[in-house]
């Protein structure tokens, strides 16, 4: 055999061996998670041009909220100003069969969708979501639906994600991350905030900032800025003028604004859910006649306050900009409110963030208003209440402090209101926590009997009790043993921890293989140490407690072999380390079924 044919023998086992290292490897990940944030990115920005060419279309101007005086559409002058009551009926017409044909996931706002197939599917979302989302949310928002894109795009991205990540057959995990990518994309390129896309993904659809998942996300975050910039510029995406905060005694005055605002995100999260209700009630034709008769009712609203068409971002920055009275930020509000709920009940598609950021606008600009008829000193600072008004009221409603303040920061590029938004921010959802169970997120869920918290094997951990299953054989080392002797039993038992206690059977710590070591091969006074003197005392759990709620100190218990069970008095009862949980888990049925001691 020449070394000719040799070498060719060789190059098919040297291809096979490549493919086999680098397929399901890290660096796959790190070129998937480039790849889906550039398509994410040129996403993006079709999918402006596609608001813009709809809006456009429908209206005869590039944004019909902002227009001043005559609102006659330029292809149907003799309509006058009515045309804004059929444009939703027409597009609804549109995008009505198209979601009830190909997507109905593509209906409402998105994002919970994108959470329900990460945490129940595995990730898995069909590709032709992207297509149908773009498209139905364009024409909605187009023809008059006043909701915002962030749904939209994280719902394009993410299918764009899985569907890339099923095509070459990833893991689950895998899967889930190129779908965090994929939103974290769409968001950085839409908005021009890289840093808010990937804390949007981790925080709100992730739920993890584990290391794993953090860097594929910022690659792809960065990739869909730049791919975002190229077209859309490098601007702030709110353009306003500078605020200050000039004396410390304005910071009570956020933290009541922080109380407004989680009530505010509260309500409207509230009255969204209840105006679908209502349109569920109301309507019995075809789901794809809805929006179509429901486009007549948004359409007189749209007539009567047509700076309701759209996203109304110029509407939300002339609000900011102190340029409306107190009277009629209020009735903008409240006519955010009726109209973003009325889109998404009919079965428009569109997203809620940009109208929480709206509503908060509204709400911060009145606050200011007020404060500052109230104290001569605060006039001209509308602009900064109604920019944190702005971050907290999406905070109440969502519930993703950090995504929150990142966005604010990266939206605006104001970073001297920076410590009154974290301040609002935190307090809003704080009290949103207490006031309510569910953000505007998942409640859309939960009304659908979806729980994303609760997982397989969480109604077994839920009906077994610590009790049950903990080990009681265990016989602890006594506190007044010493260390050398200690070793000796922890090594004849073969556990890699054991308790320590008194005479009268009280908890003084625990003891590891880990740390008699430490001491066994540093210490020469070994024989006179006791194993009280170097007992740590770990986190204990109840007999009487669930597993569910034990299971988190379980885990991370510091021995890593599980935690003592003690009664109220702090007598040990038993042991239960991860094992015991782990049978529990994997055998069916078995909660709560297995005597003590096993």
């Amino acid at each position: 055999m020449t070394a000719q044919h040799a070498a060719s023998r060789r190059q098919p086992d040297r291809a096979a061996f490549l493919q086999r290292k680098f397929a399901g490897s890290s660096y796959q990940l790190v070129a998937m998670a480039v790849l889906v944030g550039a398509g994410a990115g040129l996403a993006a920005v079709a999918f402006r041009w596609l608001i813009t060419a709809a809006t456009l279309f429908f209206s005869g101007t590039g944004d019909y909220s902002a227009v001043q005086g005559d609102r006659a559409h330029p292809w149907l002058p003799w309509l006058g100003g009515l045309f804004v009551v059929l444009a939703p009926v027409a597009g609804g017409l549109l995008y009505g069969p198209l979601v009830q044909r190909f997507a109905p996931e593509a209906r409402g706002h998105g994002v919970p969708e994108v959470m329900y197939a990460v945490s129940q599917h595995g990730g898995r979302i069909k590709g032709r979501v992207a297509v149908v989302k773009a498209l139905a949310s364009a024409v909605c928002i187009g023809s008059g639906g006043s909701v915002g894109r962030e749904g939209p795009i994280v719902q394009i991205g993410s299918a764009l994600g899985s569907w890339l990540a099923q095509a070459v057959r990833l893991p689950e995990s895998r899967v889930r991350a190129l779908v965090a990518c994929g939103a974290a994309g769409g968001i950085a390129a839409t908005f021009n905030a890289p840093i808010a896309g990937v804390f949007f993904a981790l925080e709100l659809l992730l739920g993890d900032f584990a290391a794993g998942a953090f860097g594929p996300v910022v690659l792809a975050s960065v990739t869909a800025s730049i791919i975002g910039r190229a077209f859309l510029g490098n601007a702030a995406f709110l353009q306003l003028p500078g605020f200050n905060i000039s004396s410390a005694a304005e910071y009570p005055l956020f933290i009541l604004l922080g109380l407004l605002s989680a009530v505010t995100g509260i309500g409207f999260t509230r009255i969204l859910y209840k105006v679908e209700d209502l349109c569920d009630w109301g309507w019995r034709g075809p789901d794809w006649l809805r929006p179509v008769a429901g486009g007549l009712l948004l359409g007189v609203l749209l007539l009567v306050l047509p700076q309701m068409y759209g996203v109304g971002y110029p509407v939300l920055q002339t609000g900011v900009a102190g340029g409306y009275a107190v009277g009629f930020l209020a009735l903008l509000l409240v006519g955010k409110i009726l109209a973003t709920s009325l889109t998404i009940g009919i079965g428009g598609s569109g997203g809620v963030f940009a109208p929480s950021l709206f509503i908060g606008a509204m709400l911060g600009a009145a606050f200011g208003e007020v404060a500052g008829f109230l104290n001569p000193a605060l006039h001209g600072q509308v602009g900064a209440f109604a920019l944190v008004g702005m971050g907290a009221v999406f905070a109440g409603a969502a519930r993703a402090s950090i995504t929150a303040v990142i966005i604010m920061f990266e939206l605006t590029g104001e970073y001297s209101i920076i410590l009154p938004l974290m301040l609002a921010i935190v307090v809003a959802s704080g009290v949103s926590k207490v006031l309510s169970r569910d953000t505007i997120y998942t409640l859309k869920l939960r009304r659908r009997g979806i729980d994303l918290e609760r997982h397989p094997g969480t109604e077994v951990l839920r009906g077994t009790l610590v009790g049950s299953i903990m080990v009681t054989g265990l016989q602890p080392l006594p506190k007044d043993m010493s260390v050398a002797e200690g070793a000796r039993r922890l090594l004849a038992d073969g556990r890699l921890a054991l308790p320590v206690t008194d005479q009268q059977g009280q908890l003084a710590g625990v003891v590891t293989v880990h740390s008699l070591s430490e001491i066994l091969s540093n210490d020469e006074d070994q024989d006179r140490l006791l194993l009280s003197d170097i007992a740590e005392m770990p986190a204990t759990v109840l007999p009487t407690a669930s597993l569910e709620s034990v299971l988190d100190t379980v885990l991370e218990s510091s021995t890593s072999a599980g935690v003592p069970v003690t009664d109220d008095t702090g007598i040990l009862r038993g042991w239960l380390d991860q094992a015991a949980v782990l049978r529990i888990l994997s055998v069916p049925g078995a909660g709560g079924s297995r005597p003590p001691g096993t």
